[in-house]
């Protein structure tokens, strides 16, 4: 990435000269915005870079010779912040992508609740001048890395953004782990998983499972059994520095999910071992925005109930 560009001031983001946009894939309806953003952030003197999947999806309605595609390490080579457009499964999968470029991103809901991705539609382009202003706010957030272990061996890793799931896989059978916080042992259970959640992720299949709640600023990893066959285990934090580990015992399906995008098939003995990573995501918030308004709005606060 070209760290050259000028600055805007400390607490905000810097102003950018090349930016790349994302598209949520075989979405037909992304096109049009694609396109409109191209079109204007090429006005405001900006160089335009689309990632190559979005530009396949969109290229009957996007005149493409104004601007250049290519690879997720092609954009994070040269991009100065990314615009993802779709939902936060679209950041999810951009998140892990160029988290080693370190590539401030900016999310565009064209999704569903949008927990990351916090600008409509609607108010798309009048924030992009406040972006391209840099005025818009900058905020750090930590992903983890996740190592698979056979037989003493390495056999995949991969970042997570929102969590590291563990859990059953098709079957009906619970599994049996054991939990080790920096090789102290935790607790051995039987249940339908565990999920491993960053702050980020504490919004998403976490608090489904009731886990807590963490402001982004909270520095800890939750670890959220699924339908334990226990109740007395229940969601515990722990520190961005310890080390968590799964030490599968009995499972016939199990299986290990990054973000619920990426799979790994799990075996009895296999082990699972989960840090916070080196790499980091800066995303990319418009003025004003607050993080306790987006959960408001999201999960419908203090809504009146509806009169009969």
């Amino acid at each position: 990435m070209n760290n050259a560009f000028p600055q805007a001031s400390a607490d905000s983001a810097p102003l950018p000269r090349t930016i790349a946009l994302i598209g949520k894939y075989q979405s037909p309806e992304i096109a049009e915005s694609i396109r409109v953003l191209a079109k204007y952030l090429h006005e405001r003197g900006m160089t335009v870079l689309i990632e190559e999947e979005t530009a396949r999806n969109v290229v009957a309605q996007l005149d493409l010779r104004n601007w250049s595609s290519g690879s997720f390490p092609w954009l994070g080579a040269h991009a100065d912040m990314a615009i993802v457009v779709g939902g936060d499964g679209t950041m999810l999968n951009a998140a892990r992508q160029l988290a080693r470029y370190r590539v401030p991103l900016v999310g565009v809901n064209q999704g569903r609740l949008g927990f990351m991705t916090d600008i409509a539609r609607s108010d798309m382009l009048t924030c992009m001048d406040d972006l391209i202003d840099g005025k818009f706010i900058p905020e750090t957030r930590m992903l983890l890395d996740a190592e698979i272990l056979r037989n003493g061996r390495s056999m995949a890793a991969n970042l997570a953004l929102n969590d590291v799931v563990v859990d059953k896989g098709a079957t009906g059978r619970m599994i049996e782990f054991e939990l080790f916080i920096d090789g102290e042992f935790i607790y051995h259970l039987r249940a339908d998983g565990l999920i491993v959640a960053t702050s980020t992720g504490s919004t998403a299949y976490a608090l489904s499972a009731n886990g807590p709640i963490l402001h982004p600023q909270v520095s800890a990893i939750a670890l959220v059994p699924l339908c334990p066959h226990a109740l007395s285990n229940r969601p515990i934090l722990v520190g961005d520095r310890n080390e968590v580990e799964i030490r599968i015992v009995y499972a016939t399906d199990s299986r290990a999910h990054f973000d619920g995008q990426v799979t790994v098939d799990l075996r009895s003995d296999d082990s699972v071992r989960i840090r916070r990573s080196e790499y980091s995501i800066c995303l990319l918030h418009p003025p004003g925005h607050s993080y306790f308004a987006m959960l408001r709005e999201k999960l419908h606060w203090s809504e009146r109930p509806k009169e009969h």
